[in-house]
């Protein structure tokens, strides 16, 4: 697995605490439609938010799954002796056949709220 993180160019390295997940959807539909495809790689507790987003663009028709790496990184804390393993787990996916169809018609669709149905007033 070493090697792949540095040389990909549109890699996203997905946090669980510093970014919302859909931060990170729309940082990969802009590296999809750029790149033809991004790797997503997370950390330990990470890995869940990492796997929340990957399932959202290929739920979307956006994405298709093209590679899973698993594997446990080293990594030295707090001054301990000893390496502490982590998970590490990176998923690639290219655009889908339809991205552009369903990329249109979520840019077709309006942003912006809808007003609300007037409520009945009830009689007392």
């Amino acid at each position: 697995m070493e090697g792949t993180a540095a040389r990909h160019p549109a890699r996203i390295q997905v946090s669980n605490t510093k970014k919302p997940v859909f931060f990170y959807v729309n940082l990969a539909k802009r590296f999809l439609q750029e790149h033809g495809e991004v790797q997503l790689s997370a950390l330990g507790l990470a890995i869940s938010s990492m796997v929340t987003v990957a399932e959202i663009l290929k739920n979307s028709r956006l994405a298709v799954e093209q590679k899973i790496t698993t594997g446990l990184d080293a990594f030295n804390d707090d001054g301990r002796e000893r390496a502490v393993q982590k998970p590490k787990m990176e998923i690639v996916l290219r655009k889908s056949e339809d991205f552009d169809e369903v990329m249109a018609q979520q840019t077709r669709q309006p942003t912006a709220p809808q007003p609300a149905a007037p409520v009945a007033a009830t009689a007392s």
